[in-house]
């Protein structure tokens, strides 16, 4: 569906007309841009929209089919950018993605939203608050909406390290690590951060093209000149994210091998007590069985006291035993 259609004069929004080509016309007459927002638009509104403004087959193809990896891309009369906006509901541990894709061209742009996740509805209301960033073109709208997904990943990024923090203290309580849904619940936490990555990851090339940083200084078309400062701070941001995601995983990674790790001494201390326990119980075993063999000719056997001896010897090495045992931690 179609969520918004304006055009912007010097950062001033007026409503435009309901035909998209005389919203384009109108917006180049007067110098400025129009912006349509839509929401997992059908092929048949879509059509109109790229008939209407030339998008590329290719972009076309993309935004409508959705499930395409963060990347930007350079048409004749457009630019494509690929965002992936992360949801993450801390009771589940969940990470959930949605997808914004942005045709930027020379007086419009139109974005496009799959997902219930960060509607661009905010993002416009701050842009048409800050009349002098809106003033500077079509690209700060691309710049508004990056920052503001960028920016989520930092508050996302934020809940995760604090869940792991919790699930570090679980692991490592005298009960909760022996517990046998830990092992299960670390490896889909893992699995999250794994999500989160293909987010923020694949973002990095895009946003470095557009920041002009390192070997790709020549400017990107349709990009004004003096957006690439706003764009190299939306890349440093997305490098922070990036850190604290590499950093988050090694982190999971060493949770899950300290667990295993604390199993299997666990379970090497439970296999000592068991050893220790059978030791304790063949002594006793051991003495009846030699006495219950039945030969005629075994001098203890006729003697008065022969019974309570050996239940004295046997308590005496079962007392032995177990100091012992209890000495080396075995008990």
């Amino acid at each position: 569906m179609i969520v918004d259609c304006a055009v912007y004069r010097e950062g001033q929004r007026s409503e435009g007309p309901e035909d998209f080509s005389d919203a384009l016309a109108e917006a180049r007459s007067a110098g400025g841009f129009v912006w349509i927002g839509l929401h997992e638009p059908t092929a048949g509104e879509f059509d109109l929209v790229s008939q209407e403004f030339g998008l590329h087959p290719l972009a076309v193809e993309d935004a409508l089919k959705a499930h395409q990896r963060p990347k930007l891309e350079v048409y004749d009369d457009s630019l494509f950018l690929v965002l992936k906006p992360v949801l993450y509901e801390p009771r589940t541990d969940t990470v959930s993605t949605g997808e914004i894709m942005v045709f930027l061209g020379d007086s419009f742009v139109v974005t496009v939203r799959h997902g219930e996740g960060s509607p661009l509805g905010a993002v416009r209301s701050r842009l048409e608050r800050e009349r002098e960033l809106l003033g500077k073109g079509p690209t700060s709208v691309v710049y508004a909406v990056a920052d503001a997904v960028v920016d989520h990943y930092l508050d996302v990024a934020t809940e995760l390290q604090t869940d792991l923090e919790q699930l570090e203290e679980e692991v490592f309580s005298p009960d909760g690590g022996g517990s046998r849904h830990t092992a299960s619940r670390i490896y889909n936490f893992k699995r999250q951060i794994l999500e989160f990555r293909r987010a923020t990851g694949p973002l990095v090339l895009p946003m470095t093209r557009l920041a002009g940083v390192g070997s790709y200084g020549a400017g990107v078309p349709f990009v004004a000149g003096g957006a690439r400062p706003f764009f190299r701070d939306v890349h440093d941001h997305l490098t922070r994210v990036n850190e604290s995601v590499e950093g988050l995983d090694r982190l999971v990674s060493d949770i899950l091998s300290a667990h295993l790790a604390q199993m299997s001494v666990r379970q090497n201390d439970d296999m000592r007590k068991i050893s220790a326990w059978a030791a304790m119980a063949a002594v006793p075993t051991m003495i009846a069985g030699v006495y219950g063999m039945n030969f005629e000719h075994m001098p203890e056997l006729r003697w008065g006291w022969a019974y309570p001896a050996v239940i004295v010897v046997m308590a005496a090495l079962e007392v032995l035993l177990f100091r012992l045992f209890k000495r080396r931690g075995w008990m």
